[in-house]
């Protein structure tokens, strides 16, 4: 197939005998490219060509690395308007939030270049006279990493250049649903004539096939994973078995409280953004709202009244709120969590209904329910969608309460005007990320990102925290 996207193993670039066909979820009809399917014996070759490029990169100079990840940067964000109207095509995300998320993935590199420099090690006196302790960090070695669909850009890079910055050789699967942006980015990075053949490989596949092939391989040194918590738990169990390293990002149940002293224009807004934005696909995403029962009408009242001004639309159209949802899986799952929802007993108060467009897509209103209970299913798995799910509580412990009532734990948020709440709330709230007066959805890249319980396992990602993960310790004895 002359048009082909190919695989991107050890410094070449490889035709497959299959493919995939990327097509976009607010225009069906439009079809974004062809893109190659990996077999296992390449996945194979890829990571061989892999642990061969880490020897060399992994001595490599600071400022070779340095310079390779400013230029990528560079290029990411000089490119963010044509790159971003590409992810937004692809994954149905507004064309503002795609030119944001290239725009952000280029600061990620600009950043992790800045780590490149940062690498100061320690010293230690020995208990032994006349001998010398030293400590050092060096590249883990082959990195895995695989990434979700909701984020093709951002969330592959927070791993990838960091993965870079220290040293490492990088086996990349993006989902197979989103590959263009995944495409964009390697094509990039392949042009840094620095980087040894074989320290950057992008493998397209399933997760069945082609996931499964690289976490079972002995010869990968850690894997980092973003997804659902059932393909989580599968990752783990195969790099215990090899005693490979791994991190694990998985799914979510957010919610924020809104207080009885809330400010609800603020509670209104920082509830459509985390519920909504993306629409709803994030894993930050704040699907139950918790509503003090004094201001429970009021703030409903004012939410409803935001959602019937959005605009639900194709990605790139002008003046657009919501984009499609990703896939029509991903639509027909969520219409099915409608169904599921009215029929535990929770009203419906806004939205759930499929939405004809113009173009053939997978669009759906925003939908509000309200009169749910935390022990609903609607109120206990991860949607992916943009539902939002209204508990009433009786009070600050009540709500705190039925926060902490989840298996998951990744953000947590409160509107409140009290300082006393909002420090009570940041030590009580059981997740990784807690934010006040601010939506749930939405991190700095400089600053450790990750959950509790269910949400995450391994070390914590981005910021000085990446280094856990991406490097190992070595303990050096020197007699004087």
């Amino acid at each position: 197939m002359t048009d082909q996207h190919k695989l991107y193993i050890n410094g070449e670039w490889i035709e497959t005998n299959a493919s995939v066909t990327n097509v976009s979820p607010s225009d069906t009809s439009d079809v974004i490219g062809h893109y190659a399917q990996a077999s296992t014996e390449q996945v194979e070759a890829a990571i061989t060509s892999a642990n061969a490029a880490v020897i060399e990169w992994g001595q490599s100079a600071l400022e070779t690395r340095y310079a390779a990840l400013m230029e990528i940067g560079n290029e990411l964000i000089a490119r963010s308007g044509e790159l971003g109207e590409l992810l937004a095509r692809e994954e149905g995300k507004t064309r503002a939030e795609g030119v944001g998320e290239v725009y952000r993935s280029g600061q990620f590199f600009h950043y992790f270049a800045g780590e490149v420099h940062r690498q100061i090690d320690d010293r230690a006196e020995s208990v032994r006279p006349g001998i010398e302790i030293d400590t050092r960090r060096e590249p883990v070695g082959v990195v895995a990493i695989i990434s979700p669909w909701n984020f093709p850009m951002a969330t592959a890079v927070w791993k990838i250049a960091p993965a870079l910055a220290f040293g490492n050789a990088v086996i990349f699967k993006p989902a197979n649903l989103v590959p263009a942006s995944a495409w964009a980015l390697t094509e990039i990075i392949s042009r840094q004539a620095v980087l040894p053949a074989g320290t950057f490989n992008l493998i397209m596949g399933s997760g069945g096939a082609v996931g499964d092939a690289i976490i079972n391989n002995p010869n990968i040194h850690a894997v980092s994973f973003t997804g659902s918590l059932p393909v989580g738990r599968e990752v783990a169990k195969a790099t215990a078995a090899n005693l490979v390293k791994c991190q694990l990002e998985m799914g979510s149940k957010n919610a924020l409280i809104v207080a009885a002293d809330a400010d609800l224009d603020v509670a209104v807004n920082a509830a459509f953004v985390g519920a909504y934005s993306g629409t709803g696909q994030k894993c930050t995403a704040s699907s139950r709202l918790i509503v003090d029962a004094s201001v429970h009408d009021e703030f409903v009242a004012k939410l409803i009244a935001k959602l019937e001004t959005t605009t639900v639309g194709h990605a790139l159209g002008e003046g657009v709120d919501l984009g499609p949802v990703a896939s029509e899986t991903q639509l027909s799952e969520n219409l099915a969590w409608i169904e599921k929802g009215k029929s535990e007993g929770a009203t419906l108060a806004f939205g759930g209904s499929r939405i004809e467009a113009p173009t053939e897509g997978f669009y759906m209103e925003p939908t509000l329910f309200i009169n749910s209970t935390n022990d609903m299913s609607i109120n206990r798995e991860e949607l992916f969608a943009p539902i939002a799910c209204v508990i009433k509580a009786d009070g600050y412990e009540d709500a705190l309460s039925i926060l902490n009532d989840t298996e998951f734990g990744l953000t947590a948020g409160i509107i409140t005007q009290s300082l006393k709440t909002a420090s009570d709330f940041k030590q009580r709230a059981v997740a990784g990320c807690v934010m006040v007066n601010l939506p749930t959805a939405g991190t700095d890249y400089h600053v450790p990102f990750g959950g509790r319980k269910n949400s995450s396992f391994g070390p914590r990602e981005q910021g000085q925290y990446a280094r856990e993960f991406y490097t190992t310790i070595k303990t050096s004895y020197v007699q004087a």
